[in-house]
């Protein structure tokens, strides 16, 4: 990015090599491949081009044996592309999603610092089967935890329950952990789009969920208040959807913590897995619907899905 003169305001302005160029002089630069997909703004980024963009990253890893990958993207919507990327491709070569908190045009641009130190872990041989990787202000995190947590800070990517699986230290690669967990891989050639993500809250009743359903929803994921749980009134609709064999998993609009089956009142998590709902214990919204749009496309059945979102 970089502030344009006559708007004054930050827009898609830099191409891949002429970021890479930044790196002419590093010992780095002669190791590098550089492929230019595309230059829009992570808002834009759609699953689709992310299933495109894996499509590209397996195919090298099948023709070119690669070391590793690294993926320069816009901070929006990262941690949804390193999750799918991370979901989909069933590999032990190294793929690293990084960006920058500032643009090019500001004091203090990140970006340069956050490409070395993803380039670095990239290469590294300890990097190898973690998955997918998120690198950001000189610390790793594992895409399956990691989420944005601020509009602004340059340390705003962190994995809330569990902290970084490493940093990077005057050039070295250093892991402190093992992944929390290892979820399986749904390896398939498409997406299923007709996926929807919904937010609970005070009072929220069936209309939406009722619209989706009249317009062919084929999955819904809730963003479930505290433990995993929601308001009376959305319980109709849910009811519906599970009459009509639509998933719904329901994961919590809290930023850290699981979802559980506590509480047994009406709307509860134990209502809600009685009924026939699946509990993402520590996917977030946005993580959680890419992963049934991926499902969905391999096998239907409530035993294969839930056993995905299980821990």
């Amino acid at each position: 990015m970089r502030i344009d003169d006559v708007s004054h305001t930050v827009k898609p302005a830099l191409s891949a090599n002429q970021i890479m160029q930044s790196l002419l002089e590093s010992d780095l630069y002669n190791d590098l491949e550089v492929i230019e997909y595309s230059e829009v703004p992570s808002p834009s980024i759609t699953p689709e081009m992310m299933l495109d963009l894996s499509r590209i990253i397996k195919r090298h890893i099948d023709e070119n044996d690669p070391t590793g990958f690294v993926v320069i993207h816009g901070t929006d919507t990262l941690e949804e592309t390193a999750f799918f990327l991370d979901t989909i491709i069933d590999s032990d070569i190294p793929i690293v999603v990084t960006g920058s908190m500032k643009s090019s045009s500001e004091l203090g641009f990140d970006g340069i610092n956050n490409l070395v130190s993803s380039i670095l872990v990239a290469k590294s041989t300890k990097s190898r089967g973690r998955g997918t990787l998120v690198v950001m202000n000189d610390q790793i995190n594992a895409a399956s935890e990691v989420t944005k947590t601020n509009t602004l800070t340059l340390d705003t990517f962190k994995s809330l329950d569990y902290g970084p699986v490493g940093v990077v230290d005057n050039r070295e690669v250093i892991f402190h952990r093992e992944i929390s967990y290892t979820r399986q891989k749904v390896s398939v050639d498409s997406i299923n789009p007709n996926v929807y993500l919904l937010k609970a809250y005070s009072g929220a009743n069936s209309l939406l969920i009722d619209f989706l359903i009249d317009n062919d929803v084929e999955g819904i994921v809730i963003e479930a208040l505290g433990r995993g749980n929601v308001p009376p009134m959305m319980i109709e609709g849910i009811e519906k959807a599970l009459s009509r064999n639509i998933p719904v998993v329901i994961c919590s609009r809290c930023p850290s913590g699981r979802v559980l089956d506590s509480y047994g009142y009406l709307g509860g998590g134990k209502h809600l897995t009685d009924l026939g709902c699946i509990l993402a214990p520590s996917l977030n919204g946005q993580k959680a619907r890419l992963l049934l749009m991926l499902a969905l496309e391999k096998n239907r059945d409530y035993d294969y899905l839930k056993s995905l979102y299980t821990i």
